[in-house]
């Protein structure tokens, strides 16, 4: 009986060391999963204070193309660390952009003039990017008709500004329930591991948030953008309509 028990009990630690193990890896399998970069060539991040310093020289030497950062939030909210970010990732020699994170608790247009003084228009920045989505975001939740007013508020004031188009960042969340709501601009979609559906193209794809690139102490939301070099220029030089 004893034989027995130690036979169970082995082949219990045996299990639990394989489940460990398989928990372990795929672990790591999700930590290194890129999409295929023969078709997506151009890799880029996405930060705010929340990573502390950067050390920007490494980050560009690590297949780092481009860079989004947070400049504001809200009606009055500046991220502290925006103005180093950008003045260092630009000197490392990446392509910047700012974006701006929307809470349904201001009105567009406050918002717009706190972003355009967090990110003065600059003629060399990537199009200015708007962060819409659930989490983080205050209690009350604006029904469409809402929402599409402070957005086209916004929008106009900020590209006004800036003379490009906003390019809208949306979780799969905030997309299925407002889709029909958003007004037509290029699509910066969050689909972690797995490719965005094909009912929308998209400009950007954030396709990790828990990655790693030199240059960064923790992880880090990642991204590519849905071309090749040539592609990406001409975005970059995009201008917005006249009204």
């Amino acid at each position: 009986m004893k034989a027995r028990g130690w036979r169970i009990a082995a082949a219990s630690i045996g299990l639990a060391a394989s489940a460990v193990l398989v928990v372990a890896l795929a672990w790591l399998w999700f930590l290194h999963w890129q999409p295929d970069r023969t078709r997506y060539p151009l890799r880029g991040i996405d930060v705010s204070h929340h990573q502390g310093a950067i050390d920007w020289r490494a980050v560009a030497a690590d297949d780092v193309a481009f860079a989004y950062l947070k400049a504001s939030e809200g009606g009055d909210h500046r991220d502290r660390r925006f103005d180093r970010n950008r003045r260092e990732a630009r000197a490392a020699g990446l392509a910047v952009g700012a974006y701006h994170f929307f809470t349904w608790c201001k009105p567009g247009a406050e918002q717009a003039l706190n972003f355009i003084a967090a990110a003065p228009p600059d003629a060399d920045a990537l199009p200015p990017a708007l962060d819409l989505e659930f989490g983080g975001n205050c209690g009350r939740s604006p029904d469409g008709v809402q929402l599409r007013r402070e957005l086209d508020t916004y929008l106009a004031l900020v590209e006004a500004a800036y003379g490009r188009p906003v390019l809208l960042y949306v979780t799969p969340e905030f997309f299925a329930a407002h889709r029909q709501d958003l007004p037509a601009r290029a699509l910066w979609r969050r689909r972690i591991v797995r490719a965005p559906d094909a009912s929308a193209r998209w400009t950007l794809w954030q396709y990790h948030n828990r990655g790693r690139v030199q240059g960064i102490d923790g992880p880090v939301d990642l991204n590519v953008f849905g071309g090749d070099a040539a592609a990406f220029a001409q975005w970059r030089a995009l201008r917005a309509m006249s009204p």
